[in-house]
């Protein structure tokens, strides 16, 4: 446009725009001195408070008997009293423009919960227990069935079959299987759930006792325990799961079963396709030096099958997370 100018002292207005393509009326808009816009003042509507009204609702609101109140409560109680100074939505807009508008109510907040960060870097270091249902016969019959899981090694180290759960019946298996585990005070963190059992004070009073670390899953967090939630999942989806039990003995035979198979035959992706019961007895390396030599041994007779590289076992655990920090996790991302 300073071009237009420039050229319109010389040849005229209409030859300059004719030239350069500019339309006269943008050359006239862009060459007129530009007025400050006027933005028309609203005027006040009647139904407004007064400063003097608003003052006395703010003061109102921030007294020592309605500061802990919901303007609904506020409005109620001063009907209730043959007063009114304006309706709810005027006290939440006036609370709004102090930027007071928050949870007023006396009453207790959701706490802060931390995020378990649990590390196994060995058998008997992070147990994770918990407790499902197994339907019986009837309708509404049902039996408990405790679950106690080393997570390093995914053996399970204990389990019960009961009628129902009780605190009490916990304390005994958690302490039936810390003698049979050999385990000493100061060794082991247990993890669970928030529970009524896992959070009893006969549970908390026993762990104590035996030196134990406690440790809790966040409310409504299931990835806060997943090793329990996958092996109950593994246990559900057997094919000889049944719809139902017939008795608590039918129940704790079928665990009898599956527990011998899970330790003791099911490969578990989660370390390397081992044993739990491989891996928490420390018969890892010997057995992935066995599977070592096998595939070196295939790799010689037929290099051809293998195209990239010699093929190697999956490794064996060295380290075993409850949520790992933020930043190892990005690492591995």
């Amino acid at each position: 446009m300073k071009a237009a100018e420039e050229l319109a002292g010389q040849v005229g207005i209409a030859q300059a725009c004719r030239a350069l393509g500019v339309s006269r009326a943008g050359f006239y808009r862009h060459d007129r001195p530009k007025r400050p816009r006027q933005t028309p003042r609203r005027p006040k509507p009647p139904r407004s408070l007064s400063e003097l009204e608003r003052l006395q609702v703010l003061q109102t609101l921030r007294s020592d008997r309605f500061v802990d109140q919901t303007p609904y409560e506020v409005y109620a109680t001063l009907l209730d009293a043959q007063q009114y100074l304006c309706s709810i939505r005027t006290m939440y807009r006036l609370l709004s423009q102090q930027a007071e508008v928050r949870e007023r109510r006396d009453q207790l907040r959701h706490p802060s919960y931390n995020r378990p960060e649990l590390l196994a870097t060995g058998p008997n270091q992070v147990w994770s227990w918990d407790i499902t249902k197994l339907r019986g016969p009837l309708k509404w019959v049902y039996y408990d069935l405790y679950v106690i899981l080393d997570i390093f090694s995914r053996y399970v180290v204990g389990w019960m079959v009961a009628y129902r759960e009780a605190a009490l019946l916990a304390q005994r298996l958690i302490q039936e299987t810390f003698r049979r585990q050999g385990i000493k005070p100061g060794q082991l963190t247990i993890h669970a759930d928030r529970g009524s059992s896992m959070k009893s004070k006969g549970v908390a009073e026993l762990m104590a006792d035996l030196g134990v670390t406690k440790s809790h899953s966040r409310p409504h967090v299931s990835n806060d325990n997943p090793y329990s939630e996958a092996q109950f999942k593994t246990l559900k989806y057997r094919p000889e799961f049944p719809d139902r039990f017939g008795s608590i003995e039918d129940a704790r035979q079928f665990c009898r079963a599956f527990f011998g198979w899970y330790n003791g035959e099911h490969r578990h992706s989660g370390i390397g396709l081992l044993t739990p019961e491989v891996v928490h007895t420390g018969r890892s390396e010997q057995v992935v030096r066995v599977r070592r030599d096998v595939l070196q041994a295939a790799y010689r007779t037929h290099p051809e099958r293998f195209v990239r590289k010699v093929p190697v076992p999956p490794a064996a655990p060295t380290a075993v997370w409850i949520n790992p920090p933020l930043e190892r996790a990005l690492d591995v991302r």
